[in-house]
């Protein structure tokens, strides 16, 4: 089978999450990605933890398939393999600050003066922001800077997303901007590269607070498991203590879920209840008269009342849950050791061949070989 991006060469100084991330959705589609470490212990990501079969669980989600090989951009040698690289590549991805790829002479008008058709990605903190790109940035600053946290958590606490979501957005921006920055190549022979920050992916989530605060008066306030600005939107508990989260979008949801749900006409014709706007203002005494009436229902009961008034819900799940869940699709990989791991297969997947993670400098000698010289340059 053809792949959507057999052919393309991915150079990738990279590290931790976003970077890799991307690359490694390059990949999956079927580019070649040759991944520069560091001399010293190469990518920090392969440190994190030991979950993977005794390897890091970061590391090897994100790096299957990839051609490690550790280089020293200061070093003549490592150098010359580094840019011969580049006269062969369509794409090259690096994530650090922007002081740091200029001083290892990685930017991008330095690079396309010795390929013109190469795609440069820049993924970065704050991006050229003069009084924050010397910044160190990771995830979880990023998550506290753009004020993601300040939405986040319950009215008792502040609260971490539980994933690295503003890595793993970032990375998604980057490779969205790579394959449009390719197709703009293939149909009009323009290259434009793409620069990416945390802090601007973190900033374009925050739109809706932003301009509830900006234009609206205040911020929506932290609200746990319920919806800042709809209701009933929430976790709510049945007889046996299985928790639901329970979402009604309009008027017509309400007026089926109080009829055929909660079996209550005086919940649908309370006049604190009849808007959404009301429904939110009162939204303490809703979910009170809500729960009150779900606890006399077993997990059974609600389940069927809910699905067939059409009334969207999910189960409140643990990580093991996820793991039996019905909807749950997997792929195998292969941590650096050759042993089998099943993991969340990716939204799309174009091939169903398993991958390895690279040991660290797996490929050196290979990938030397192949770009000792310059003969090699399309």
């Amino acid at each position: 089978m053809n792949l959507p991006l057999d052919g393309i060469l991915v150079v990738s100084i990279e590290q931790a999450v976003a970077g890799p991330f991307c690359s490694n959705r390059l990949r999956l589609a079927g580019a070649r990605v040759i991944k520069i470490e560091r001399k010293d212990g190469g990518d920090f990501a392969r440190g994190y933890d030991t979950a993977a079969a005794g390897e890091s669980s970061y590391f090897i989600w994100l790096n299957q398939g990839k051609e490690s090989i550790a280089l020293d951009l200061k070093t003549n040698d490592d150098r010359k393999i580094f840019l011969n690289m580049i006269a062969d590549a369509d794409i090259f991805i690096q994530n650090f600050s922007p002081t740091t790829v200029r001083k290892l002479r990685i930017d991008s008008a330095t690079l396309k003066s010795i390929n013109p058709r190469l795609i440069c990605c820049d993924i970065s903190g704050y991006g050229d922001t003069p009084e924050m790109m010397k910044k160190k940035s990771y995830d979880l600053l990023i998550q506290a800077e753009s004020g993601l946290i300040d939405v986040s958590g319950s009215q008792e606490g502040l609260g971490r997303i539980g994933v690295s979501i503003c890595d793993i957005g970032a990375g998604m921006a980057a490779h969205a901007g790579i394959i449009e920055s390719l197709l703009l190549r293939e149909r009009f022979d323009k290259t434009k590269d793409v620069k990416i920050s945390l802090f601007d992916v973190a900033a374009d989530w925050m739109t809706v607070p932003y301009i509830h605060s900006k234009y609206g008066g205040a911020a929506p306030k932290r609200v746990g498991l319920k919806h800042p600005s709809i209701a009933p939107y929430g976790a709510f508990l049945c007889s046996e203590n299985t928790s639901f989260i329970i979402s009604i979008q309009n008027e017509f949801e309400w007026k089926r879920f109080c009829a055929e749900v909660l079996k209550s006409s005086a919940v649908s014709k309370n006049n604190k209840f009849s808007s959404n706007t009301l429904r939110v203002k009162n939204r303490e005494l809703l979910d009170e008269t809500i729960q009150s009436i779900l606890l006399s229902l077993t997990d059974k009961t609600l389940k069927k009342r809910l699905e067939k008034a059409s009334i969207a819900y999910g189960r409140l799940n643990t990580v093991k849950d996820l793991e039996r869940h019905l909807a749950l699709k997997k792929i195998n990989v292969r941590n650096t050791l050759d042993d089998n791991l099943s993991i969340p297969s990716p939204p799309l997947v174009w091939e169903d061949s398993q991958k390895k993670a690279p040991k660290f400098n797996q490929h050196n000698e290979i990938l030397r070989k192949e770009f000792h010289d310059t003969t090699n340059k399309k």
